[in-house]
């Protein structure tokens, strides 16, 4: 059977559906940063894979199109945001550790789930 064309991108298979919203190389990056507890635009930017300032606030948009995160203002001048996941944001969590796993069984010397936690305090 085909994949049905209908409102979707290109078809409405879910791996191509996903990769829409978190098919890139920064993305998901954003989303474990918020998962361990990052909220503003300077955590993210101090995170060690270095995103470009640019490239984080285009990610931070499209996040909050989807629906991923929801952003608040806390301070008035200069205005900033602090960001936190939606419950379809959380509901990403166990997709992400699946690839931390696969990542720790198969990719040699990476960082364990406890780690990554340590290493992003």
């Amino acid at each position: 059977m085909g994949y049905l064309m209908s409102s979707f991108k290109r078809s409405s298979c879910p791996v191509a559906n996903l990769l829409e919203i978190f098919g890139d190389k920064w993305t998901l990056l954003v989303v474990r940063d918020l998962m361990m507890g990052k909220q503003t635009y300077k955590e993210f930017h101090e995170s060690a894979e270095g995103i470009p300032t640019n490239i984080l606030a285009d990610r931070l948009k499209r996040l909050e199109k989807e629906k991923i995160i929801d952003k608040s203002k806390y301070q008035d001048r200069p205005v900033r945001y602090a960001y936190k996941l939606t419950q379809k944001g959380k509901d990403m969590g166990p997709a992400l550790w699946a690839m931390v796993e696969w990542s720790n069984k198969y990719i040699p010397g990476t960082l364990s789930a406890e780690e990554i936690k340590t290493s992003l305090k």
